[in-house]
């Protein structure tokens, strides 16, 4: 059955064409709900709770781009709002422009993205989110600060400390792949 068959089940409450929708997107989403959370079980719980608001809105998708884009977009929201009600961010910081532009970025070499995405799941919850919003999903720092409900700058300065933590990282296990070759 093809996706507009199924999108067309979903807005009739017809239980085989969610099933069906959700077994198609489940593992696209679950990586998305991966970033975004602490363990496996808490992207399972965004996972279900986003599931049940695309299928509870879904009469509002007006077919104007990807379906797949717009379930992901839920999934990322479902995820903001679960951070949220945890409230992890009443310690965040602002910094400066010139400590967030001095920021140079890091090199990947030899790294595989699962390497990767295991340290970007390593990071605090603020980082993460902060991270995959903007540099993943492509949020501005403007969007990004009106979703958590902290400031811009705070916004800026949460990425420039995942990076760094990241960078951190990567030389740690590049320096280990460079004395295994040794």
């Amino acid at each position: 059955m093809d996706i507009e068959c199924l999108i067309e089940g979903c807005r009739l409450n017809d239980r085989k064409s969610q099933e069906a929708l959700y077994l198609a997107l489940a593992s696209k989403m679950m990586a998305v709900c991966l970033r975004y959370s602490n363990s496996q079980f808490d992207a399972e719980e965004i996972l279900q709770a986003g599931f049940i608001k695309v299928f509870n809105s879904i009469h509002h998708f007006a077919g104007l781009g990807s379906f797949e884009g717009w379930v992901r977009r839920i999934m990322v929201n479902t995820a903001i709002e679960s951070s949220r009600n945890r409230r992890v961010f009443q310690n965040i910081d602002d910094i400066s422009e010139s400590e967030y532009s001095d920021f140079n970025g890091f090199e990947i070499d030899q790294l595989e993205v699962k390497d990767i995405l295991t340290m970007i799941q390593g990071l605090s919850i603020g980082y993460r989110l902060v991270f995959n919003m903007y540099v993943i999903e492509g949020y501005t720092h403007k969007e990004i600060a009106e979703a958590l409900n902290i400031s811009e700058s705070a916004s800026k300065s949460q990425l420039s400390r995942a990076r760094v933590r990241l960078q951190e990282k990567i030389k740690k296990m590049e320096g280990g792949l460079n004395e295994i070759r040794l």
